[in-house]
């Protein structure tokens, strides 16, 4: 039980992964979590509205079992398959984030200072949110896809524009975490 309770090694997990998009190659299909929101809104009727979700739902019908799969894959990989032991984080990391204001650091891989229902409710975090969400969503289409999209199939199928977007999400990534984390905390 003590194998399954670690991180699975790259040599198990890389070949899945790997099966899994020649598969979606050999099938023509993509992936991407993204996509199943556009399934979603257009399912309940959103493309009456609006032209975007006009379009043939049910040819992606299977790819809403990935939403299924990674909630379900989630419950069962912290409440079965989790291994309670602190996170081992860099000296430095943790001076910066006592800075910050976070404590407990490596106890958690949801901090209470991000990730409590008093912060969230909060007016900064409502903010965070609603504007989170929008350049995500924005993020999202003016890409044509999402992380898991574009960085598992595009680069996977060689996609010149994933590539693209992928180095986007990085240097993204890095400006958040560098020059505008550290003014919202």
């Amino acid at each position: 039980m003590e194998y399954i309770l670690n991180p699975w090694p790259w040599y198990v997990s890389g070949p899945l992964i790997a099966i899994v998009m020649f598969a979606l190659l050999y099938l023509d299909k993509t992936f991407g979590m993204s996509s199943n929101l556009r399934t979603l809104c257009s399912m309940s009727g959103a493309g009456k509205k609006v032209e975007f979700f006009k379009f043939d739902w049910r040819a992606q019908r299977w790819n809403l079992v990935v939403v299924l799969g990674a909630i379900v894959g989630g419950f069962i990989g912290h409440h079965l398959l989790s291994n309670p032991t602190d996170i081992n984080l860099n000296q430095q990391t943790i001076k910066d984030l006592n800075q910050l204001g976070f404590e407990n650091i490596g106890l958690s891989l949801l901090p209470p200072e991000l990730f409590s229902w008093e912060n969230v409710f909060s007016v900064k975090g409502l903010l965070i949110l609603i504007i989170g969400g929008f350049l995500v969503g924005f993020g999202t289409r003016y890409a044509g896809g999402c992380t898991s999209g574009h960085a598992i199939t595009g680069l996977s199928s060689l996609q010149l524009p994933s590539l693209i977007a992928v180095i986007g999400f990085f240097i993204g990534g890095l400006v958040m975490i560098h020059l505008i984390f550290p003014l919202i905390f």
